[in-house]
């Protein structure tokens, strides 16, 4: 099993916008990305940030990472997982589908919606622990209570 967690941090240096960057066992998803594009030769390579909760309607992050936040894009593309690093979720996002079991979630089916042609199969799926999962992103949520 993976294991999860987050950083937040300004998504540029100075600015007020926070970003949410997942980390799965301690690695950057941003720095896992782009490295597999460039392994790939995909141009352009990277370009992702952490997802800015205040520039786009997530809905509470813990229902949204846990996919109770429904909506038919979401079932069409997945769920965006990393943004552009614009801090604009629809200009250069990362989606996968989460799927939901009795003992696991799992981040599958990546893929970056403008780049239909891009195959990334052989990135992920990362398997998390329900209980490990659930407790990080109500931690994550918390965060962003209020804000």
């Amino acid at each position: 099993m993976c294991n999860l967690s987050f950083v937040i941090e300004p998504l540029e240096k100075g600015a007020p916008a926070l970003s949410v960057v997942p980390l799965v066992n301690e690695v950057r998803l941003t720095l896992m990305i782009g490295e597999f594009e460039r392994e790939h030769n995909y141009e352009p390579a990277g370009g992702y940030a952490g997802l800015v909760p205040s520039a786009f309607n997530f809905g509470p992050l813990d229902r949204y990472f846990m996919a109770e936040t429904r909506s038919e894009a979401y079932d069409k593309i997945g769920y965006y997982l990393l943004g552009c690093n614009c801090g604009e979720v629809g200009c250069w996002p990362l989606t996968a589908r989460i799927a939901k079991g009795a003992q696991q979630i799992r981040w599958e089916g990546f893929k970056q919606p403008f780049r239909p042609e891009r195959d990334y199969s052989s990135f992920g799926p990362f398997a998390f622990s329900v209980d490990q999962y659930r407790r990080t992103v109500i931690e994550l949520a918390s965060v962003f209570l209020g804000a």
